[in-house]
């Protein structure tokens, strides 16, 4: 049965999809292509008419996923309403869902060159985007200001993760965003 070039297009984002969720999840070694077409509800033997490697799959999955830039003609959200949401126990709890960097930044430092382009461009990004509204007089030092903050905010949820003790990892995001430079 020959399928159609709309549902081979349904095929390849779900992959993507289901993809990016599991190895937010569990990491990228820690996901087989198997689970994720079994997931995906396609056939293994389907993988490869999509993606010539688990390592493409990785990238266009991750890739996928990574933030874009804001659209210009949606209003901007603010540097202090994205601390909020990224340093809660509801990000911190979401990990299918929840930013990428935090949940494979360590594992996609040793990714391909792809991969990693992307998740440098998604980097420069944000840190574009939270040094609108960092502290700083000159342009210089409000761009330190952002990198730091993002650095923090990330770190903070690795640590946040990593921790057994409920009330210490409420205190790493709690007192990481009342330490950043946004009001």
């Amino acid at each position: 049965m020959k399928v159609s070039r709309e549902q081979v297009a349904e095929h390849r984002a779900r992959i993507l999809a289901v993809a990016a969720s599991l190895f937010r999840q569990r990491g990228f070694d820690d996901v087989t292509v198997a689970e994720v077409m079994k997931e995906a509800g396609l056939t293994h033997g389907a993988f490869y008419g999509h993606f010539p490697s688990k390592e493409a799959l990785v990238a266009e999955a991750v890739g996928q996923a990574l933030p874009v830039a804001p659209d210009t003609a949606e209003p901007r959200r603010r540097a202090a309403e994205f601390a909020n949401g990224y340093l809660s126990v509801k990000h911190r709890d979401n990990r299918a869902t929840a930013c990428l960097f935090s949940s494979l930044g360590t594992e996609a430092a040793r990714g391909s060159a792809d991969l990693r382009q992307k998740m440098t461009a998604a980097v420069r990004s944000r840190i574009d985007h939270l040094t609108v509204d960092a502290g700083g007089d000159t342009p210089r030092e409000k761009r330190r200001a952002a990198i730091a903050a993002w650095s923090a905010m990330v770190g903070a949820m690795v640590l946040a993760r990593l921790v057994d003790d409920e009330k210490l990892s409420k205190e790493i995001l709690s007192e990481t965003r009342a330490s950043l430079p946004f009001a």
